[in-house]
């Protein structure tokens, strides 16, 4: 490539969102004091541009306006220009994606907000075309008007961003009201359930028509609603919507195929056509909810996926040295000698393209079948491509098809008088031979940035999956993930959590100058980790460092005012307001997980003040919980299992011993959503004895491994019977 014409700031940085922006002729700024003071000291207004690095309209806008020279300069001479990576700091963009959705009623990236000297927003909205369209006013339009109004109208604008700030501090301020305590489990629950089940596609599974997203945490809260009503109608349909929805999502586009993994949405109801990046939290909570599909149905097919999920993360998105990479773009160029990126490219197939590489006959189908014949029938390909045009509006997708099993393999098999074990051989075979065609084009982008929050739910879905699938080999994955997290994002010397880190030159891993501290989803989601990762492996090393970061958690973001986490801590001069997350999205809000990870920090240490904890950040949120409580699935979940309490499953016995090994795998296979589970191995000296004096009580009944169920640190006579104990496990 020829030398770049220009570079600015963002060549010093690390995030590889700022530094594909690092040659625009913009002259770009990381957010931090020297964009700051630059824009009070010339008195220019701030524009702040938000987005991240696999996101298909990021791309579309820099390429139309940032790399232009002209809008370039209009940029440089009437503004400060700010560039920020949300998935690095997503306080700022919380803070100024609050102002453009209650001032457009809509929001997204990119994020393009206009700024006083002081940070106060005035203006904003998302994507803007770089000229005047017929239905939309174009960027450089914008631009020169603001830069006018700036000139003309200052002391207005200051003083409407002044009224702007107090409304959004008002509107977005979440507190407990008075007396109020925790919501009634049962009254929310069904309040959600139903909510849910009005929202459902009977036919495809999932919550909208179009455009669908996965929402783990939908499913999550299904999950344990059917736990709690296994014997009632409502019980049996929560479980079948959930695991309908699942088994569509795996059949469909949205999941793939030739690369294992799930892209991020798809743009139909049928799962089929998706948005092709790929992001590490999708599929770390994707993981977590396909290993309990497992263990609730016994059904291979979801163990099967839980297993394509974690082939792909461990091939695709594993750093040498032991963390998760955040994302797989969604763009990349469909031939070696391809001038322009395309969506989905490295993932869709022309149909002369399958036959040319599946021209074997098949033996014992119908006569003249070939490979081709076989794979294309099961995917549903189409000669002239699979792609609805609607879904496809720039064409980058004509001609071409997006693979999806859209009828069960026993049906293709009986198409052409196949066994199906014998068709499912035949496909994996194709499966492995288009894999090796793929991997000659050209890879998506790949965002070798390590976030401790994302880290965080793959190592849960590790974790799960190596506990339910009895897969050693996830859990030690899990381990060396969560020993990464402890070698480059904790700071021994504060006892605190970092945000990001990054690959270097030669695979090294690198901190920026300044390391970004930790936010509360770090500290919520590292903390969940930990606690499945002990779970699982029964190493209590992982129990003490989660319940060290919960102190720390608390110190940094509780609010003794209006109960709750702040999502941030108090510290930042240049974050005009303190927020607290209200709706579960993509990820799970923090509060919601934390109300659990409080409840199961209580069950490990004895500090009930935990406990009571979890129960005010539910007071503070129980209005939203009573009217609307499918906006907060997953802290509906925690709200049952915080008044249905945690039972403690304790296990006397020797870790290593086949009696404590049969009992675990008992409680690895059971779904029991309001369980902790620990294992007394008599050495008294150790953490779990340190916390709990209790423990040294009981004892192995006449030398076996036994099991004994606690609530509220009082116990059940001991048991030894596998059948036994699993009959306690129910919810």
């Amino acid at each position: 490539p020829s030398r770049p014409r220009h570079t600015n700031r963002l060549i010093n940085e690390k995030s590889p969102y700022l530094l594909q922006h690092a040659h625009n002729p913009v002259d770009w700024y990381p957010w931090g004091q020297e964009a700051f003071d630059k824009a009070k000291t010339e008195n220019k207004l701030i524009f702040l541009s938000v987005g991240y690095s696999t996101c298909h309209w990021c791309h579309v806008m820099e390429e139309e306006s940032f790399k232009n020279k002209e809008i370039g300069e209009i940029m440089n001479e009437h503004f400060v220009c700010i560039k920020v990576d949300r998935e690095e700091r997503p306080d700022v963009d919380k803070v100024y994606m609050t102002f453009v959705q209650a001032t457009s009623g809509g929001g997204g990236w990119p994020m393009s907000v206009w700024l006083t000297p002081d940070l106060k927003p005035f203006a904003g909205g998302t994507y803007f075309p770089p000229e005047d369209g017929v239905h939309r006013v174009g960027f450089r339009t914008v631009l020169l008007r603001i830069a006018e109004q700036w000139k003309e109208n200052k002391d207005a604008l200051l003083e409407s961003s002044q009224r702007i700030l107090e409304a959004l501090r008002h509107t977005s301020e979440i507190r407990v009201q008075g007396q109020e305590s925790p919501p009634p489990a049962k009254e929310v629950m069904d309040i959600c359930f139903q909510q849910l089940s009005r929202s459902y596609d009977e036919d495809y599974g999932g919550f909208s028509k179009s455009p669908k997203f996965p929402t783990p945490v939908n499913l999550n809260f299904l999950f344990t609603y059917w736990a709690l009503h296994q014997t009632t109608p409502e019980g049996a349909r929560a479980l079948q919507m959930a695991l309908h929805t699942l088994k569509m999502m795996a059949r469909g586009g949205i999941h793939d195929h030739i690369g294992q993994g799930f892209h991020r949405y798809s743009t139909d109801q049928h799962w089929h056509v998706p948005h092709f990046e790929k992001m590490l939290y999708d599929q770390g909570q994707l993981a977590a909810m396909y290993s309990k599909a497992f263990q609730i149905s016994g059904d291979e097919f979801f163990a099967d996926v839980v297993r394509d999920i974690l082939l792909y993360v461990s091939r695709d998105l594993s750093d040498q040295a032991g963390g998760f990479y955040s994302a797989e773009d969604a763009d990349s160029y469909p031939t070696t000698t391809s001038r322009e990126k395309r969506e989905g490219a490295f993932c869709v197939w022309a149909a002369e393209e399958l036959r040319a590489l599946l021209p074997d006959p098949v033996e014992g189908a119908t006569e003249g079948t070939t490979l081709g014949d076989v794979f294309m029938h099961h995917y549903g390909v189409e000669e002239a491509g699979n792609v609805d045009p609607m879904k496809d509006p720039y064409q980058e997708l004509k001609g071409k098809n997006v693979l999806i099993a859209c009828r069960p393999l026993e049906l293709t098999a009986a198409r052409f008088g196949l066994e199906p074990g014998r068709l499912s051989a035949l496909l994996q075979e194709c499966q492995q031979r288009l894999s090796s065609a793929r991997a000659q084009r050209p890879r998506p982008h790949l965002d070798t940035k390590m976030l401790a929050a994302w880290n965080g739910l793959m190592i849960s879905g590790f974790a799960q999956a190596g506990a339910t699938l009895a897969e050693q080999g996830y859990v030690s994955r899990a381990a060396q993930a969560a020993a990464f997290l402890r070698t480059h994002l904790f700071d021994p010397d504060s006892g605190r959590l970092l945000r990001s880190c990054y690959r270097g030159k030669h695979n090294s891993v690198e901190q920026s100058t300044v390391p970004i501290q930790g936010f509360l989803e770090d500290y919520v989601f590292v903390i969940q980790a930990l606690f499945d990762l002990y779970e699982a492996s029964l190493e209590q090393g992982w129990l003490e460092w989660a319940l060290h970061l919960q102190h720390m958690q608390d110190k940094l973001f509780w609010d003794p005012k209006g109960f709750a986490y702040f999502s941030t801590e108090a510290s930042d001069p240049s974050l005009l307001l303190r927020l607290k997350d209200d709706q579960d999205g993509a990820e799970p809000t923090p509060n919601s997980i934390a109300v659990t990870n409080l409840l199961r920090a209580a069950c490990y240490s004895g500090n009930m003040d935990w406990a009571e904890k979890a129960g005010r950040i539910l007071a503070a949120f129980s209005e939203r919980l009573q009217k609307i409580p499918i906006t907060l699935p997953e802290m509906v979940r925690a709200t049952a299992v915080f008044h249905h309490t945690l039972k403690q499953v304790i296990i006397c016995g020797d870790p290593q011993g086949e009696d404590t090994k049969e009992m675990l795998h008992c409680i690895h296979s059971v779904f029991s959503p309001n369980k902790v589970l620990m294992v007394a191995d008599g050495d008294s000296a150790g953490f779990l004895y340190r916390q709990l004096p209790f423990l040294a009580s009981l004892e192995r009944k006449d030398g076996k491994a036994t099991a004994y169920i606690c609530s509220n640190f009082t116990c059940s006579l001991p048991v030894t019977s596998v059948q036994e104990l699993r009959g306690m496990l129910s919810p």
